[in-house]
């Protein structure tokens, strides 16, 4: 179950918003304030945010960009009725967001921007938690071919394999044939 946002200084946008993703499995929080929507990201990880671009006292881009610092994985839509190029190149080079969303939007078309927004957060956190094992599971094989490396110049001839007639391994050098 993913945990999402949705930050509308409009009462019946986010009940629209609600409405929408109460069909999906995921935990919705709405708020009409940002500036208390990002005090919640002080007490609770989210997977995903919706916000609008204009609010009162703190706009989209601001916001957003607050919520990244807090939260980096979180993934970051925005919502605007507004065809403003500026605000729409201002929210993808400032607050990275995901995908810009035009108000009044479709349904369908919103559903699968989050549902894409969140797979796309799974795969990058699932990619950052298997860059994390193959690290550390290169510097333990970077310890133990330092300790074998040591092992080998205190004692040489543990790395000398005599091999008999048949192709066995030789244990002790009694067992060779004259």
């Amino acid at each position: 179950m993913s945990r999402i946002m949705l930050v509308d200084d409009e009462p019946q946008v986010l009940k629209s918003l609600e409405r929408i993703l109460r069909r999906s499995d995921h935990e919705v929080e709405m708020y009409q304030d940002p500036r208390q929507a990002l005090q919640r990201f002080h007490t609770a990880t989210f997977d995903l945010v919706v916000s609008d671009y204009r609010m009162p006292g703190l706009d989209g881009v601001e916001f957003l960009k607050e919520v990244k610092r807090l939260q980096p994985d979180v993934m970051r839509l925005i919502l605007s009725a507004y065809g403003d190029l500026d605000a729409l190149i201002s929210a993808i080079n400032e607050a990275e967001i995901y995908r810009f969303i035009s108000k009044p939007w479709n349904d369908m078309e919103l559903m699968l921007a989050i549902d894409k927004a969140l797979e796309h957060r799974r795969i990058l956190v699932e990619n950052r938690r298997l860059a994390e094992t193959v690290r550390r599971q290169y510097e333990q094989l970077s310890r133990q071919e330092q300790a074998l490396t040591e092992l080998e110049q205190k004692h040489p001839e543990i790395a000398k394999v005599m091999w008999g007639p048949d192709g066995s391994v030789i244990l002790d050098s009694e067992d060779m044939e004259p």
